[in-house]
């Protein structure tokens, strides 16, 4: 089985982290069935905080943060290396705030020049399981039109607002999908979508010219895992079928077969948690999203600690079920 999954932030590498268990290890069978002959991650490329909004600015590379955190959860984790990538440092002039992985990726990017080798070769040094490539080279920026005509340019202002978004574009938009992407969507078996922020990590990748396309053309089973909860700035109040709804005016055509979503409920003290935020649970309208002509795939998929998250191992055996039975 061949897959590509689509996103970026922790939602991507979460889900990553669960499907690279079904991958063969060198020398060895797959753990766990159903196994997986091929892996292929497609990164958005649009994130302009923290420490790769930073390097971005000064060294005019692309974001290397979403990268980062699938290059980690594709490699063994016990590895030293993986976790010096993981490495932030505290303190230092210059340094505070950054972790190693995103300076690597830095200078790697700047001896090659050629960011995509740079992810390459990154990965080659963890050893990781599975190929990563970002959805575009080109230098792009996200530009968003709220419901009352107020124009947002970057990933900043986009995750703060309080007014919901009608159009989301990129800049420039006239962007292409690298080669290699594009080839894993054309061969998959299985592409998913998710889980990640609605706005800034999972509609901008099928804004890059071609990815939608190859997406709607594909004989893959194409899966959308809908996010547990809504987000303050960019989906506050979003259904499931919003959600999805979404994506389809974006992409600007139907791509999915089937949207999963959480049934189990959160604890007491976790929603208290995310409503002081204005976040809460995504309500799963059923008929609604029925009516999109999608197939709700609904499970317990919860894992709880100090964060909300989809459990990667359930996850990634959901999907890879899923498209077994089809």
């Amino acid at each position: 089985m061949k897959v590509v999954a689509i996103g970026g932030g922790t939602g991507l590498s979460t889900l990553l982290r669960g499907l690279k268990r079904h991958l063969p290890e060198p020398g060895r069978p797959a753990q766990f069935s159903p196994a997986i002959s091929r892996l292929t991650a497609i990164v958005t490329v649009t994130d302009e905080g923290g420490s790769s909004g930073r390097l971005r600015r000064d060294f005019r590379v692309l974001p290397p943060g979403d990268i980062r955190n699938c290059l980690v959860a594709l490699a063994e984790d016990e590895k030293l290396l993986t976790h010096l990538f993981s490495y932030r440092f505290a303190t230092g002039h210059g340094l505070r705030g950054h972790s190693f992985g995103n300076l690597f990726l830095t200078a790697l990017t700047h001896l090659t020049r050629d960011f995509a080798k740079a992810v390459r070769v990154s990965g080659e040094v963890l050893a990781i399981r599975g190929e990563i490539f970002p959805a575009t080279l080109s230098d792009i920026r996200l530009k968003a039109e709220r419901v009352d005509g107020r124009v947002l340019l970057g990933e900043r202002h986009i995750t703060k607002t309080r007014v919901p978004i009608r159009r989301l574009q990129l800049v420039p938009s006239r962007c292409r999908a690298l080669p290699e992407a594009l080839a894993a969507l054309r061969q998959a078996d299985l592409i998913t979508l998710g889980p990640g922020s609605l706005y800034t990590s999972l509609i901008p990748n099928l804004l890059v010219h071609g990815i939608a396309q190859a997406i709607a053309r594909s004989q893959a089973l194409k899966v959308f895992v809908c996010n547990l909860m809504t987000q303050p700035g960019e989906s506050r109040g979003y259904s499931a079928a919003e959600h999805l709804r979404a994506i389809h005016e974006h992409a600007g055509r139907n791509l999915f077969d089937h949207i999963v979503l959480n049934t189990r409920p959160l604890s007491p003290r976790l929603v208290r948690r995310y409503a002081a935020d204005r976040a809460e649970p995504v309500v799963m309208d059923l008929d609604a999203l029925r009516a999109l002509r999608v197939k709700p795939v609904c499970a317990d998929l919860l894992l709880e600690d100090r964060v909300v998250r989809h459990d990667p191992r359930w996850l990634a055996q959901l999907l890879l079920n899923l498209s077994v039975k089809r």
